[in-house]
């Protein structure tokens, strides 16, 4: 498996706008025309050597210190890529399969509405999102269709709720094979008991089933009594036995008993209204051919069923059975959307993720790191920034969009949508073509600086790096308003000796800042001052005094594992310190970020 991952490519109104200035024809799909664009969907996926995708969303993050940062470990920027994703909704989502021949990029551009609304009633997707007021304003300057997006919006089950709605939708299911297998734990008393009479009663209405079809010449009132005595049914133009069930035990020994009877007997597992079996359905068949004529019209209404309720995910499974290489703007951000939209639940863990993540996308491009080894891109944050830095090497493309859609016209208001997609396409070419390499340079998930909980090195800044200890920050909060980094920083100089040696100061936002130590040690003795009220003297007596705090990296993470995402930093560290919860499994090792004093922000700029 390879894959790169994003550090953070930022996207704003006006990148689009600047995106948008190729107006290319991209083909706009809505719930009117999703099923008959399916095919062709898939053929362009199949005929292409990469996926490009991009993402509308109605949010990213809420606060300032919600945004991925330098100080951020692994684990601490998945817990917040994880809270965007459950908190905010995919609106657009922009797909482009493409190959390269030479300069040559042909381009196959999508760009899908989306909305998700309980069509099955049956609960799901029970959504509830939010919205930023300043994505949804840049969203309508571009012209973003609200109306179309809710009433035309294609809407979709991710696999998890897909997996779920099958019990909900009330059809019986044909009993999965690996269901049947031997129970691993050992028979009761009462499992004997229960099979035999089971057995028995299966057994009698079978041995009816098996007269009642040589008995030809009884009336109809002779077989309808024989079946109500047996507690035969109908299921559709074939005899039927339901046993209704207790347990999901009782279900797994009725199923290990009816292997007995697999050569005219097929199990069905018949849902209650609550999760669990209310029962399991016997279905007897006349012979072999009308056994596999049984499970091929069961396997098609399912099939049948599964693509009615997958909606726009059918478009996501079809990305991921085709293994291609997904090249993505922002890793972290696109992929857990798409995790907690069409997967299922996203993980504790940043591993856990990864793990889940690679098998439905093993191969996934990552463009900010591409674009990093290409000096001066590397402090490049945004795609149009990008194109322009990229015209001053030889790197031509020629585009060609092989599905027309609706092209734009000149006079129009709005932009078409769609077109960040193909944006990525044509920067990933030239970089490629640019760095002269292809997927072999791309490094494996072991090698490469990415999202791994035991990767104790944080990528922060691409120029003057210098790293740091996790356990040589403190974060300070209670401080006075209209400080400035500068300010701060000769305040502390003078008010304890351990600010005799090199330290740096950082505001993250406007309640708190954190203090970076470059001799082990410090930290912990500023720690132990601060919160020992005896030892103080002078200006730090007087900070402590009018409300100044200070903890560890702990307490941070603390506060993002345990989802205190208040809107200021320093409530979410005051609470972290309040919790009582020791339950948790935190990650006490040490790690290691870059940092570059150039980057120290003035609060004033806030």
């Amino acid at each position: 498996m390879q894959r790169r991952f994003l550090s953070s490519l930022s996207s704003s109104a006006g990148n689009t706008k600047t995106l948008n200035q190729a107006k290319w024809s991209v083909k706009q799909v809505k719930k009117s025309n999703f099923h008959l664009t399916l095919d062709e969907i898939r053929t362009s996926i199949d005929s292409s050597e990469f996926i490009a995708l991009s993402l509308q969303n109605t949010g990213s993050y809420a606060a300032a210190w919600h945004r991925v940062s330098s100080i951020d470990t692994p684990q601490t920027s998945y817990l917040k890529a994880k809270y965007a994703a459950e908190r905010y909704q995919i609106l657009q989502f922009s797909l482009c399969p493409f190959s390269l021949h030479d300069s040559k990029l042909i381009a196959h551009p999508y760009n899908f509405h989306l909305f998700p609304r309980d069509e099955l009633k049956l609960g799901m997707p029970s959504y509830s999102f939010s919205c930023q007021a300043s994505r949804l304003t840049s969203m309508a300057r571009e012209g973003f269709d609200f109306n179309t997006c809710i009433y035309e919006g294609i809407s979709y089950l991710s696999r998890a709720q897909e997996s779920a709605s099958k019990f909900l939708s009330g059809n019986p299911i044909l009993a999965d094979p690996i269901t049947v297998s031997s129970s691993s734990s050992p028979a009761t008393v009462a499992d004997t008991v229960f099979v035999g009479r089971i057995r028995s009663r299966v057994k009698n209405w079978r041995q009816s089933c098996i007269e009642s079809r040589s008995k030809t010449g009884d009336d109809d009132l002779v077989s309808c009594l024989r079946r109500l005595v047996l507690g035969s049914e109908q299921y559709g133009s074939r005899l039927c036995l339901t046993i209704d069930v207790c347990s999901e035990r009782q279900v797994q020994l009725i199923l290990e008993m009816m292997t007995e009877f697999s050569d005219d007997v097929v199990p069905l597992l018949v849902a209650s209204k609550s999760k669990g079996t209310q029962a399991v359905r016997a279905v007897f068949m006349g012979s072999k051919k009308d056994k596999d004529l049984f499970k091929r019209e069961l396997q098609d209404i399912e099939n049948e069923e599964n693509r009615r309720v997958r909606g726009f995910r059918e478009v996501v499974d079809l990305i991921s059975s085709s293994q291609k290489p997904v090249v993505s703007q922002n890793y972290l951000s696109d992929f857990t959307l798409i995790h907690a939209k069409f997967l299922g639940p996203l993980p504790s863990n940043v591993d856990d993720f990864n793990s889940s993540l690679s098998s439905a996308f093993p191969n996934i491009v990552d463009l900010s790191q591409l674009m990093k080894e290409i000096s001066p891109l590397s402090n490049i944050s945004n795609l149009p920034t990008a194109m322009s830095s990229l015209n001053r090497f030889f790197a031509p493309v020629d585009v060609e969009v092989a599905n027309q859609g609706c092209p734009v016209k000149s006079n129009e208001v709005h932009q078409s949508h769609g077109q960040n997609a193909v944006m990525l396409s044509q920067l990933f070419a030239k970089l490629r073509t640019i760095q002269k390499s292809d997927l072999s340079t791309l490094q494996s998930n072991e090698d490469c600086q990415g999202l791994a909980s035991d990767n104790e090195n944080v990528k922060v800044w691409s120029k003057n790096n210098r790293r740091v200890s996790s356990e040589n920050l403190v974060f300070i909060w209670g401080l006075m308003k209209k400080m400035t980094a500068s300010k701060l920083k000769n305040v502390l100089q003078t008010s304890h000796p351990v600010f005799a040696q090199e330290f740096d100061v950082k505001y993250l936002d406007k309640s708190c800042a954190i203090v970076v130590f470059w001799e082990s040690g410090l930290s912990e003795t500023f720690i132990n001052v601060v919160n020992n009220e005896e030892k103080l003297d002078g200006s730090l007596r007087e900070m402590v005094a009018e409300g100044l705090r200070a903890s560890g990296y702990e307490t941070y993470k603390r506060a993002c594992r345990l989802g205190f995402w208040e809107a200021e930093l320093a409530d979410s560290l005051d609470k972290s310190l309040e919790s009582s919860d020791m339950d948790l499994d935190l990650d006490t090792e040490a790690s290691e970020i870059d940092w570059s004093s150039e980057f120290a922000i003035n609060f004033d700029e806030l």
